[in-house]
């Protein structure tokens, strides 16, 4: 089979606006918001368990927590009735159901590894919290989920490299990272 260029050409731009189309839906879908919302808890809440301790720092993550559950929340129903149909339902309950069974392993991995401390404790969260990102996200295109491998390993990085900074880098660098990412595609997608 012979291609002339000028097919191959309108192939590629045929390519070209199909990944560009698939990025306007993930830009329009409110994705980047979830990212800015979860970059700023984790920017907040782990710059709070650097420099912090006690009831102040539990009330933090809670607070942060219920805030950005809420926002999730209400963001989430808002855009879903945009997007009402019966193949959108089923989705969202396995969508659920799958983030529910990923919090259960991720529980029993923790009880059974016995992390001896608080750093081990959220190095657990954040790899179940990518590994899901990224299942949530290879279905839909690798433009979706790429971003939850350099997040993993700048986490990582700080675990095994900078302990006594270790929630420090976990705000600044992964917290950031994320509304980075988020205001990158909301405003270049």
């Amino acid at each position: 089979m012979n291609i002339s260029p000028n097919e191959a050409e309108e192939s590629l731009q045929a390519i070209r606006r199909v990944t560009h189309k698939t990025r306007r839906s993930i830009a329009n879908s409110g994705t980047y918001i979830f990212l800015i919302i979860t970059g700023a808890i984790w920017m907040i809440g782990f710059l709070s368990t650097q420099f912090l301790s006690g009831p102040m720092l539990v009330s933090i993550w809670v607070g942060t927590s219920i805030v950005g559950s809420i926002l999730a929340v209400l963001i989430g129903s808002r855009n879903g009735k945009r997007v009402r149909s019966t193949a959108t339902s089923i989705y969202v309950k396995r969508i659920i159901i799958f983030w529910i069974f990923l919090v259960f392993f991720c529980i029993a991995a923790i009880a059974i590894a016995h992390p001896i401390d608080g750093k081990q404790n959220t190095m657990f969260i954040i790899l179940f919290t990518m590994l899901g990102q990224f299942a949530m996200g290879m279905p839909l295109s690798y433009t979706s989920s790429w971003w939850a491998v350099p997040i993993a390993a700048l986490a990582i990085i700080g675990y095994f490299f900078f302990p006594s900074i270790f929630y420090l880098w976990m705000g600044v660098l992964v917290g950031g990272s994320m509304i980075v990412l988020g205001l990158y595609i909301r405003f270049r997608w």
